[in-house]
C-alpha cells in the first residue's frame, strides 16, 4: 500500500455545478486510505514545460471507498482553479496526496454539541461533517452558521433545504438577503453567533472556517462569550 502522503494519480468521475463559480469533482483515487471529515488533499498540476503548482482542498463528504468529492471555487487569477472547474473533464487524471491534517475534524464517536460557523466556501470541510454525521446515524446535534454574499451564492442548497434531524442551520447574508429575510444584509457579528450557536454551558466544539477576516472575527466573538479556546477549532484560507 503506498504510503499515506504519497502522491496518487487520480480520475475524474464527476464534476458538477454547485453555484456560478463553483464545481464538486467526483474523484476516483487507487488505494486511498480514507479520510476524517475536515481533513484535506494537495493537488497538484505540472504543465508540458514541467511548470508545476500546488493548492489544498477540503474533502467535501465522508471516506467512500477509493472515491472522494472535492468542492472547488473558481478564482478568475487562479492557477489551478480555472482548470479544474473549466476544463477538467471525467477520465482526466490528477495528481492529488493526503488526507491532511488531524486538528480540524470531526469523528462520529465524538458525543458534544457541535457549531459550525461557514464564511462562503469555508462550507466545504463543515459540510464533510455534517454529511459524516448523517451517514454514521450520529444522534449528536449540529448547528451550522452559513454566511453568503447572497442566496445563490449558497453550496449544496438543496440538500441543505431538505436538512437533517438534529440539524439546524441559519444563513447570514452579507450582500443580499432574500425578501422575507429579517436579517438585513451585512457581515457576522455577535448577535448571530449567539442566536443561533450553542450557549458555552453546553461546552460545544466550534468549528469555524472562511476567509482570514472572517475567522478571527467568529473566533473572537466565541472566545468572548465564554467559549473554551481549546474547543474553537478554526480553519482560514485567503
Amino acid at each position: 500500500m503506498a504510503p499515506r502522503l504519497a502522491w496518487r494519480v487520480a480520475k475524474l468521475v464527476e464534476s458538477r455545478p454547485e453555484t456560478d463559480s463553483a464545481h464538486t469533482l467526483v474523484l476516483e483515487v487507487p488505494d486511498w486510505p480514507g479520510h476524517l471529515a475536515g481533513q484535506h488533499v494537495d493537488v497538484r498540476l505540472t504543465a508540458e514545460d514541467g511548470y508545476s503548482t500546488q493548492r489544498s482542498y477540503s474533502v467535501a463528504g465522508p471516506a467512500n471507498g477509493d472515491r472522494i468529492e472535492l468542492t472547488v471555487q473558481r478564482l478568475s487569477d487562479g492557477e489551478v482553479s480555472p482548470y479544474l472547474t473549466d476544463v477538467f473533464a471525467p477520465g482526466d487524471p490528477i495528481e492529488l496526496r493526503g488526507p491532511v491534517g488531524g486538528w480540524f475534524v470531526w469523528r462520529p464517536t465524538a458525543t458534544e454539541p457541535v457549531l459550525l460557523v461557514a464564511g462562503g466556501s469555508g462550507i466545504v470541510p463543515l459540510m464533510a461533517m455534517i454529511r459524516a454525521r448523517r451517514e454514521a446515524g450520529s444522534r449528536v446535534p449540529f448547528r451550522l452558521i452559513y454566511s453568503v454574499r447572497t442566496p445563490e451564492d449558497v453550496y449544496y442548497a438543496a440538500e441543505l433545504r431538505r436538512g437533517a434531524p438534529g440539524l439546524d442551520i441559519a444563513y447570514v447574508h452579507t450582500r443580499t438577503a432574500p425578501e422575507q429575510a429579517r436579517r438585513p444584509a451585512k457581515r457576522i457579528g455577535l448577535p448571530d453567533v449567539t442566536t443561533h450557536g450553542w450557549p458555552p454551558d453546553f461546552q460545544p466544539t466550534c468549528f469555524v472556517c472562511g476567509p482570514t477576516g472572517f475567522v478571527e472575527t467568529v473566533a473572537d466573538i466565541l472566545v468572548a462569550v465564554g467559549h473554551d479556546p481549546q474547543r474553537v477549532k478554526t480553519e482560514r484560507f485567503g
